[in-house]
């Protein structure tokens, strides 16, 4: 793999699985020469997905004690652990929560001379600067910013509300408080665990954010300079469709309800809808979507737009899960490589960021 700009992702769960397809499709567009995975574990029942992302042309990673396990299902891996991370341009961590962070200290801080960047996903926090494409991309220093933390799926949501209904329209001084309730599905469709019977509502953890949405979304603005008053509760539904989010945004400017659908179509990274609900919305991305994939970082409910006394702004939207952290996860490693034009080289992925739904 020496000379090639290669990019190294760690997992194949419900983010990982699809980065490596979507990366191994448009590779030579976005200016990477080879797409390696790391599977940790030999797995008939993961066979199938294994053998899939390999015809497609993604590289198979394992430790090099499970290698022989790997063979022995007949599977061939092609690079071992150490090789691929040597090689790396660009690793993207997928794994399961608070897996990155031991990643990072096991691996991937030892390899940081010799690569462009590292990428964690959603529930990493503290494991670098925190990003999501179109709220932050002017806080990169290339060079410098060797660790990036791509904020969670309802994170993205937060934020490109807060971006296109306070920021974009009034500046950074126009946003009073931002209140959201996340209503989270129970879990993806890829998964037979941690389904639950009935609404579960979650506890207020932190003390100054409620849960850690708005945490994220804080600390993501705070790349920009920003202190935000934000909180954020949540919920389990029992359902396997799609996150929803009730949003509350207070503004300085007055504003009125077309103002703000307005402000809301003029973001590229904001889909709207009439729809009402998720299954609708999510047999959309099944039919119209990359591979089943939105990836706007929201679905805003145009019906449930409101605005209230002027200057309280609340509504639905519905969160395009793993899409939108996907397409800021190869932005942030097309940024890596390509700081300059890296906007460019994703353009052809931005057809999947609907403008209606």
């Amino acid at each position: 793999m020496s000379g090639k700009n290669a990019i190294h992702v760690v997992g194949t769960g419900t983010i990982g699985e699809p980065l490596i397809g979507l990366l191994t499709d448009v590779r030579e567009r976005l200016g990477f020469d080879e797409v390696t995975f790391h599977k940790r574990t030999p797995l008939t029942s993961d066979r199938s997905k294994v053998v899939d992302l390999m015809r497609r042309g993604a590289r198979l990673v394992v430790d090099d004690d499970r290698r022989e396990g790997f063979k022995a299902i007949g599977i061939e891996p092609t690079y071992e652990t150490s090789e691929a991370l040597e090689a790396a341009s660009v690793v993207i961590d997928c794994t399961p929560s608070g897996v990155g962070h031991k990643n990072k200290v096991r691996f991937y801080e030892n390899y940081a001379s010799n690569t462009a960047g590292f990428i964690a996903q959603g529930s990493e926090f503290g494991f670098g600067k925190m990003y999501a494409l179109g709220i932050n991309d002017q806080a990169l220093k290339h060079g410098e910013d060797k660790f990036l933390h791509v904020v969670s799926c309802n994170t993205h949501n937060l934020a490109v509300l807060l971006h296109a209904l306070a920021l974009d329209t009034g500046g950074p001084d126009n946003i009073k408080e931002g209140r959201f309730v996340c209503i989270r599905r129970a879990n993806d469709i890829s998964q037979d665990s941690d389904f639950i019977a009935s609404p579960k509502v979650g506890i207020h953890k932190d003390e100054r954010f409620g849960t850690h949405h708005a945490r994220d979304a804080h600390h993501l603005f705070r790349t920009l300079g920003l202190d935000l008053d934000l909180f954020s509760s949540a919920l389990k539904m029992n359902s396997q469709y799609m996150h929803a989010i009730w949003f509350n945004i207070r503004v300085r400017k007055p504003t009125t309800r077309e103002d703000v659908l307005n402000s809301l179509a003029a973001n590229e990274h904001v889909s709207l809808t009439e729809k009402t609900s998720t299954n609708l919305v999510f047999s959309f991305g099944r039919d119209h979507g990359f591979y089943g994939r939105i990836f706007s970082q929201t679905v805003v409910v145009t019906p449930t737009v409101h605005v209230h006394d002027g200057t309280e702004i609340v509504g639905f939207s519905f969160t395009p899960q793993d899409g939108n952290s996907v397409l800021s996860s190869v932005a942030a490693a097309t940024w890596f490589l390509y700081p300059k034009d890296y906007q460019k080289r994703i353009e052809p992925l931005r057809r999947y960021c609907f403008k209606e739904v």
